[in-house]
């Protein structure tokens, strides 16, 4: 599965398009109290356990919208789109959302 931000791909046509696909992550408040809780972690202004946690998200979003996109006969998504988002009461959660279109391309 070709995923990638571009509205094509490079040397295929795309023969079909299936419709928007989304991938959605959304990590709770105990999240970020284990994140404050951890300040020795943070070295040179970045905390690895937050940039380890958002990745963490971010594959499940990404993982989503490529199931998303098979369970469509999609062989690829393009335009992909990514956005954090920080919702709940007084900013408890953080989201990761993916979109993107999916696609059979062909010659993939």
């Amino acid at each position: 599965m070709i995923l990638t931000t571009t509205p094509t791909i490079e040397n295929h046509v795309i023969e079909q398009y299936h419709g928007i696909v989304i991938g959605e992550a959304v990590m709770g408040a105990n999240v970020f109290k284990d994140f404050f809780a951890s300040v020795r972690d943070v070295v040179g202004g970045r905390s690895g356990a937050y940039e380890d946690e958002l990745t963490r998200a971010r594959k499940v979003a990404f993982a989503e919208l490529e199931q998303e996109a098979r369970n469509m006969g999609a062989n690829a998504v393009v335009g992909i789109d990514i956005d954090y988002e920080v919702i709940g009461q007084k900013g408890s959660m953080l989201m990761v959302s993916i979109s993107g279109t999916a696609v059979r391309a062909a010659g993939l």
